[in-house]
């Protein structure tokens, strides 16, 4: 079994500007990036660890390619791995900022593994996320391209040291 994997989806490119350069911190190969659009969501399972991440569109919608990969990533049973999550966003969207995150979390618990990467969102101005799990935690890790990129590279050195 592999260490790492990344799961992405991306439409404007910041997810997948994200997902390498967590790849890049955690040294993980070409090979082991997935673009969920082409893969299969049983590849989850071939990972002690799967990274997750998708962007939030509007009010709070998960990448519609992310979404069918999670759909059909709920049946899969992984105890014993590790799932991580992260998502970009705009934080002027204040009632859903990254609420994907939030919601991959959520989709996944029934897969039975344990899920890392909590993280906070200091840094950001806004009102709401469903990837909020208890007050100023999140269910990983928020990145806003649009608003704040010059908080991204630090932000995933520090998070990806948590997984």
């Amino acid at each position: 079994m592999k260490k790492y994997g990344i799961f992405y989806a991306s439409t404007s490119g910041h997810t997948a500007e994200a997902a390498r350069s967590i790849a890049k911190h955690l040294n993980i190969a070409e090979e082991d990036m997935h673009d969920v659009a082409t893969t299969a969501p049983s590849v989850l399972g071939e990972y002690e660890t799967a990274i997750l991440g998708s962007p939030t569109y509007g009010k709070g919608a998960m990448q519609p390619k992310m979404a069918d990969f999670i759909d059909g990533a709920q049946s899969l049973f992984l105890k014993g791995h590790k799932l991580a999550f992260f998502g970009t966003g705009d934080d002027t969207m204040t009632d859903s900022f990254c609420s994907a995150v939030g919601d991959m979390a959520r989709a996944l618990s029934a897969t039975e593994a344990t899920q890392v990467g909590e993280f906070d969102a200091r840094g950001y101005i806004f009102d709401n996320s469903r990837a909020e799990i208890a007050p100023g935690v999140y269910a990983g890790l928020l990145l806003d391209y649009v608003n704040h990129a010059d908080l991204s590279e630090d932000r995933i050195a520090r998070w990806v040291k948590t997984l």
